[in-house]
């Protein structure tokens, strides 16, 4: 009991760093009703700006308490002082936005963030000093415990208290809860929303510096702190609910425990059960502890706005054309150009192929999956399985992966019916990160962080077949979504997308519905992730991470959600980009972050509307041109 109680008190320590960058995100979504995927680049900001502080530019301040604690504030002014440049120059570009977009942009941003640090602060971790005057520990139940970490944990509720006076005792606060209630009939009563918005942001990116500065005499700080602790803090808000300060506590809480509790007794499976922690809370309670309806921040809306606003938008047949023959160019110049562009012209057709895949959800179903990743990885791992356990085949071995992926989304889609928006995407994202905490911790049967490799599915011979194999089902795909977009299931599909209450009443099964193409979409990501693992010869636990998921979001994003062959150009765009961006250039994610953000703002359709609204254009003017019109 005494080593639980330990345990217990290092989980409410963590919670303190967990809650002061959901209350943080919890108060941006909140007013701004934007979901921030950068937010923890602020953390991380506030983590390195106070490091080198008390470490390279002003190591004195690191034997002062005064001055060490004046430092972290500083560091939180510091990751505020960002977030208001990052508000003026994408984030109110981006309200009214779907939500989607929004994360994507900010995923985006989060890329230019992070090489902009490597670039200032340098590749190396940096380690700070112990706290002065809290470097030893105190006696607990015979038991030793730091110093530090009790100051950690009555800093939590302070905190809360803090921010509950702020908000309801000020009158800057209490407009900002009048914001989060109704923005427009606030505006509409002379309260100027922008200075609310910007506000909301920078204490909001301060809250995220100031848990990175207070995490620094535990751990060191680096450049992958961002990506480690936000999906843990999405995790939080998720839990306690989309826009709840008071229920991000009580989830900061309930995580932080939990997490504490499975390092002690399931060091490796402590990540599945924070995952799955969250996946019950949403089961039971889908808007979270203390959240709204999950309809009042349903993404699958954002989607709809997107359908609605770009409808005149597709491309004609002149353009299809076009991109077919593009397509088939490509792939014909990269059949003769060298190992480099056969294996570069592979990856687009993988990626296209696991792009369709997400597309034909999010397009006719409305539904949106941050973790889609997961189906990719159990069709890439059943086929290495499936291959190196029992000598498969490459047919086998791909119809090993794709009923893999089946059989897990058989039973996830049951949460599917009953989750939206936000909550869907978290849930999917659950579930990849318990593929990825599987596949890295069963070494026995994944290898672990070393993979399977040295798989031969594909012979040296029988490469050009496999490429035209590729090119085959990359344009099956498409013409695939094209009919089930023009079928009488389509149909259904966008009806229940558009009006989930007007379809229901009109006796469609809207569940089965969304049932049916999660399922769907599911079995076509795993035929890509068994291509993949054909292709390259080895699998590896990344093939489930967040990187991936993102990367089929990037691929329908860039090209169009509503666009038939925008996952061919968001594939071809991403391959080839990123490729030779890494070859040429040092920082070229944040370069890519650039090229996310201007995308989300200036096309949010994606690459290919900008193609229909050229069409448009050029067919006015040439209704306008006179000397056309004498011609006629």
């Amino acid at each position: 009991m005494t080593f639980i109680a330990i345990q217990c008190l290092n989980g409410l320590s963590y919670a303190t760093t967990l809650f002061l960058m959901a209350a943080g995100l919890t108060l941006i979504f909140g007013v701004t009703r934007i979901v921030n995927f950068a937010h923890g680049s602020f953390f991380m900001l506030g983590a390195l700006f106070t490091a080198h502080w008390v470490t390279r530019w002003y190591p004195a301040w690191g034997d002062s308490a005064l001055l060490y604690a004046v430092a972290m504030l500083l560091g939180a002014i510091g990751a505020g002082f960002a977030g208001a440049v990052a508000e003026f120059v994408l984030l109110r570009r981006l309200y009214g936005a779907p939500e989607l977009y929004q994360l994507v942009a900010t995923f985006g941003l989060s890329l230019t963030l992070s090489d902009a640090m490597r670039w200032g602060f340098g590749p190396e971790e940096v380690f700070a000093p112990r706290f002065p005057g809290l470097k030893g520990s105190v006696e607990l139940w015979g038991e030793y415990f730091p110093q530090y970490q009790l100051l950690t944990i009555a800093l939590g509720p302070l905190i809360w208290l803090g921010l509950y006076l702020w908000l309801h005792r000020t009158r800057f606060g209490q407009r900002l809860r009048a914001a989060t209630q109704d923005r427009a009939m606030l505006a509409a009563l002379g309260v100027n929303p922008k200075p609310l918005m910007l506000g909301a942001v920078v204490v909001g990116c301060m809250l995220a510096g100031l848990g990175g500065a207070l995490q620094l005499p535990r751990e060191p700080a680096t450049l992958q702190m961002d990506v480690n602790v936000v999906v843990e803090t999405f995790v939080v808000v998720v839990t306690g609910g989309l826009g709840s300060i008071a229920g991000a506590f009580f989830a900061a809480l309930l995580i932080g425990l939990v997490h504490a509790l499975g390092i002690s007794f399931f060091p490796q499976a402590t990540l599945v059960l924070v995952f799955l922690t969250m996946a019950v809370v949403l089961v039971i309670r889908p808007q979270g502890i203390s959240g709204v309806s999950a309809a009042a921040h349903e993404m699958g809306g954002g989607v709809r706005e997107v359908a609605q606003k770009f409808r005149g938008l597709s491309l004609g047949r002149f353009w299809q054309s076009a991109l077919a023959l593009g397509l088939a160019l490509l792939a014909g110049l990269a059949w003769a150009g060298g190992p480099y562009w056969q294996t570069l012209a592979a990856d687009a057709l993988i990626l296209m192929i696991f792009g369709i895949s997400l597309q034909a959800m999010m397009a006719l179903g409305g539904l949106v999956s941050f973790g889609h990743a997961a189906f990719f990885a159990l069709g890439g791992y059943g086929a290495a399985l499936s291959h190196s356990l029992w000598g498969a085949s490459l047919p086998v071995a791909l119809a090993a992966g794709c009923a893999a992926a089946l059989v897990v989304a058989a039973i996830f889609g049951a949460a599917v019916v009953r989750s939206s928006g936000v909550y869907l995407a978290m849930l999917s994202l659950a579930l990849a990160q318990v593929i990825w905490a599987t596949a890295t911790q069963w070494v026995s049967l994944t290898g672990g962080d070393n993979g399977l490799i040295g798989l031969v599915l594909v012979e040296g011979e029988g490469r050009p077949l496999f490429y035209a194999l590729l090119l085959a089902l990359a344009l099956l795909s498409v013409f695939a979504l094209r009919h089930l977009g023009r079928s009488v299931l389509g149909a259904a599909l966008q009806a229940s997308r558009d009006a989930p209450l007007r379809a229901a009443a009109s006796g469609l099964r809207v569940g089965w519905l969304k049932y049916r193409i999660f399922v769907e979409s599911a079995v076509l990501a795993g035929l890509a992730g068994g291509l993949f693992a054909a292709h390259k010869g080895a699998v590896f636990p990344s093939l489930a991470a967040v990187s991936t998921s993102v990367d089929a979001l990037l691929v329908v994003l860039l090209g169009g959600v509503h666009q038939l062959w925008g996952a061919v150009v968001g594939s071809v765009v991403l391959s080839y980009a990123g490729a030779e961006l890494g070859r040429e250039v040092t920082y070229w994610r944040g370069l890519l972050g650039l090229f996310i953000m201007l995308i989300m703002v200036a096309a949010p359709s994606g690459l290919l509307s900008l193609g229909g609204l050229l069409a448009r254009l050029g067919r006015r003017r040439l209704r306008a041109d006179p000397v056309s019109e004498g011609a006629r």
